[in-house]
């Protein structure tokens, strides 16, 4: 179940990834490794105070090889690029492929919320889309990667006894069994095959 170098996973479409407490050190981990020419687009939520101006953009497009930009509202999503969602709104995938930024309700306390992206995103991409839930203090994620799953998804959950702060992982373990449970290492590694894959 967890070598997943061994069995790539073909016709991904799009990568989502929520993470919160821990969620930096995790995600420069996982994509500290791509190449320049990734070619599939990554859509990222952190688990973000409101009140000031995000920097992870800035600091993760210091760090990796791929362009990385804060999603904006009614933007169409490029190959190969890495968007975060910004603080005090959620981040969602419309059917055509596009950004959306909303002020709805929060979920689990907060805004952006990776339920959130999740779940537009399974409606958007199907069986095309990857989910990956990292390191997390509370229980966001687990109902939208149950989503991806049920919408013909590859879902990802990083390994509880490594994750920073296992809440979240175990939170969606508890929902369902995910198609792979991996460290930050070999999570690394499944990106690099779906490269590959993907050509």
């Amino acid at each position: 179940m967890n070598d997943a170098a061994a069995n790539p996973i073909h016709g991904i479409e799009a990568i989502v990834v929520g993470a919160s407490a821990g969620g930096v050190e995790a995600l420069l981990h996982i994509f500290g490794e791509l190449p320049a020419g990734f070619g599939l687009p990554i859509i990222a939520v952190l688990h973000l105070p409101d009140e000031r101006r995000s920097q992870l953009a800035e600091v993760f497009a210091r760090r990796l090889r791929i362009p990385v930009r804060e999603g904006r509202d009614k933007e169409m999503i490029q190959p190969g690029t890495l968007y975060f969602a910004g603080p005090g709104y959620h981040l969602s995938v419309e059917q055509d492929r596009s950004l959306s930024l909303s002020q709805e309700d929060r979920v689990f306390h907060s805004r952006p919320a990776i339920d959130y992206l999740f779940s537009s995103a399974a409606d958007a991409y199907g069986k095309g889309l990857l989910a990956i839930l990292l390191t997390g203090a509370n229980q966001d994620g687990a109902l939208g990667l149950a989503h991806v799953k049920r919408s013909g998804g590859t879902t990802v959950v990083q390994d509880p006894t490594e994750a920073r702060i296992a809440v979240m992982p175990l939170a969606a373990l508890s929902l369902h069994t995910p198609d792979h449970i991996l460290t930050l290492s070999h999570i690394s590694s499944l990106l690099a095959t779906l490269e590959k894959s993907s050509c």
